[in-house]
């Protein structure tokens, strides 16, 4: 009886197959990119229309968060909160409905911006809207 540390894992793989799964590697990291400087772009347009100096913030990872629970005038805190798991889930969609509602859009935007993101952040970063700093009462006390 052969057990699973006597068998070889490469046993019927050839160069091919890693060639292969380099490529399909390299294609995902490039699709990724591509979706990261999207959205990071969409993020910097909208920290613009916030009037927000620090704009390039939307291209640094954690950074891009705090700027915007910012904008959207919640403590600095919830940062935290958006790093835990399921817990996430319900403050991000808190965010996401202040986001639309500082920007003068509805519930619909919300949705959009939590259901369809890809649609949702280009709408509110190169349509109309125009950020009101008054428009939510200022919760970061």
């Amino acid at each position: 009886m052969m057990t699973l540390l006597q068998t070889n894992p490469y046993d019927g793989m050839n160069s091919g197959d890693v060639a292969g799964g380099m490529a399909m590697g390299f294609g995902m990291l490039i699709f990724y990119l591509f979706v990261y400087l999207f959205f990071s772009f969409c993020l910097y347009k909208i920290f613009q229309k916030a009037g927000r100096e620090d704009a390039w913030a939307a291209f640094i990872p954690i950074y891009n968060s705090i700027v915007l629970l910012d904008i959207i005038k919640k403590p600095i805190w919830w940062f935290i909160l958006l790093m835990v798991p399921f817990v996430n889930i319900i403050f991000g969609i808190i965010v996401a409905d202040r986001l639309s509602k500082f920007f003068g859009k509805d519930t619909l935007m919300t949705v959009l911006l939590v259901i369809l993101p890809f649609i949702g952040f280009p709408v509110l970063a190169f349509g109309d809207s125009v950020y009101n700093p008054n428009a939510l009462p200022d919760d970061r006390k």
